[in-house]
């Protein structure tokens, strides 16, 4: 009965070796090179590296598709009304072209403009015409999500598509091998034989599934049909088997691992830092088995990068005492001190409190997330002189800016400033500095640049909210044009409150290069 048993694995897993060696050398290029090689049968187009967008926004080529043809490109998570942005967002664009610029590498982009990113990727909207059955521009919006560590919502993009499909799937698996849900995804892929999974993955699964000995002789057949490299066989021989390989040293940790030999490390006992990997790999530090500072630190990450809660950021602070003092220690006692000020309704408790954990959210670029937590609560205990500015800007940094800003009287040129920003009031004000003067016109007398208006009048909205994005990063970096005209453009296109908070992080926080 055992043979019987073993003898109807080791078919399925033959068949896989012969189809992972030859479809490995055909594997699509991914914008995420960590992707685990969890599945060999891979079906879809490369995915474009490099950025296609020419000064010219004209469409090089006619767009032709099947008219009702169905495609993985249109699966989206949030409908028009909860976006503002139009169901037909991608227009006459072609698929490569918007694939392209959604990969681009993209650094230094304010909070607002992030959420912006991530609502573009997430949207429900039409395929663009030209688009095909093999969800190209799908995956270039799941991959952009898994780089910038969004595993929920790639995740959510995933379950919304038909995600048994290899390519899916295989980012499907390694999501779920971070987040800590491997035990459905490896019953999906032994429910799916048409997933093909590689030797280590289907070696993986077994052993999650408590079937040790099924999983020792995949190993044993991939080893003989030279389907396990060496690094494999050591790091999975000694995942099924540890006792015997107590006394020898463990094997060296790969430079760029994947997520499935990320698990592996963890599962013998030697889980790799994630400080120096991809950010996607902080969600894994987010589980029980990880120690309270390596949660705090992933979970920094993460909030920076608006991947994660800020209040799942909060509650970590809030865990317990800190043990020690100096990095993330100082940061936890500065936010417990300053919870503890609030909670004694102190108004010179808190005023103390705030500079010192206002200090420490600098140093990580948590403003933002900070000032969503606790503005409010700031805003019911008014404060004055320097704490008392300090509380604005906080308050000019919340989703509640507007109404902040409503009652807030000053003789200062910058508070004046930010606070007809954040009031869309700008009669006699003037800019205070450099900056303002490049965030003023768009506000005042908005016009979008020749090039974003030629994508726009092609319907082309989706690639002009990406070139917002851009011309505003770049005014970060010192570009002043590029905010007067990405503010613009933004504007013109209906995201007023986008353009809003944008402009207040511009001048609020300290991202200039």
């Amino acid at each position: 009965m055992q043979i019987n048993k073993f003898r109807s694995l080791l078919l399925p897993l033959a068949a896989c070796s012969i189809i992972a060696g030859s479809a490995k050398a055909e594997a699509p290029l991914s914008a995420i090179d960590w992707l685990s090689e969890s599945i060999s049968t891979p079906t879809s187009a490369p995915i474009a590296l490099e950025p296609a967008i020419s000064g010219n926004a004209l469409p090089s080529d006619v767009a032709v598709s099947i008219l009702g043809g169905p495609s993985l490109d249109a699966a989206g998570l949030l409908s028009s009304d909860k976006t503002g942005l139009p169901e037909n967002l991608w227009g006459l664009g072609l698929t490569d072209d918007i694939a392209a610029l959604i990969t681009q590498e993209r650094s230094d982009t304010l909070p607002a403009l992030q959420d912006l990113l991530i609502t573009v990727l997430v949207a429900k909207a039409d395929a663009p015409s030209d688009s095909g059955e093999g969800g190209v521009l799908l995956l270039s919006r799941i991959d952009k999500l898994l780089q910038m560590g969004a595993l929920n919502e790639a995740s959510a993009l995933l379950a919304v598509a038909d995600s048994t499909k290899p390519e899916l799937f295989r980012r499907a698996f390694d999501v779920a091998l971070l987040v800590g849900s491997e035990d459905a995804a490896c019953q999906t892929m032994q429910a799916a034989p048409n997933l093909a999974p590689t030797f280590p993955a289907r070696i993986f699964c077994l052993a999650r599934s408590g079937d040790w000995n099924a999983a020792a002789l995949a190993l044993r057949t991939g080893q003989a049909l030279g389907y396990v490299t060496a690094e494999d066989d050591l790091l999975l021989s000694r995942f099924l088997d540890p006792d015997l390989y107590e006394d020898e040293s463990v094997p060296d940790a790969p430079t760029h691992p994947t997520p499935l030999v990320w698990r592996l490390f963890s599962a013998i006992g030697e889980p790799l830092p994630t400080s120096n990997l991809p950010l996607a790999f902080a969600h894994a530090e987010l589980q029980d088995t990880s120690g309270w500072k390596a949660q705090i630190e992933a979970a920094e990450r993460l909030v920076k990068a608006r991947a994660l809660p800020a209040d799942a950021l909060l509650k970590l602070y809030s865990d317990r005492q800190p043990a020690a003092s100096g990095g993330v220690w100082d940061r936890v006692q500065a936010v417990q001190d300053f919870e503890a000020a609030l909670a004694k309704n102190d108004a010179a408790l808190i005023a103390a409190a705030l500079p010192i954990v206002w200090a420490q959210m600098v140093t990580m670029e948590l403003e933002v997330p900070f000032a969503q937590l606790f503005a409010k609560a700031l805003a019911n205990h008014p404060l004055e002189g320097e704490a008392g500015k300090l509380a604005f800007r906080i308050e000019m940094l919340s989703t509640d800016y507007k109404r902040f800003a409503q009652a807030h009287i000053s003789s200062d040129t910058e508070e004046i400033f930010i606070a007809a920003l954040a009031r869309g009031q700008f009669a006699g004000v003037v800019a205070p500095d450099s900056l303002g003067r490049a965030i003023l016109p768009a506000f005042t007398a908005p016009v979008p640049s020749a090039e974003a208006l030629v994508l726009l009048n092609q319907g082309r909205v989706g690639e002009a909210v990406l070139m917002a994005i851009d011309r505003v990063g770049r005014g970060v970096q010192g570009d002043l044009t590029g905010v007067t005209e990405g503010l613009s453009l933004l504007r013109h296109i209906g995201l007023e409150d986008v353009a809003r908070r944008t402009a207040l992080q511009l001048m609020l926080l300290e991202r200039r290069g």
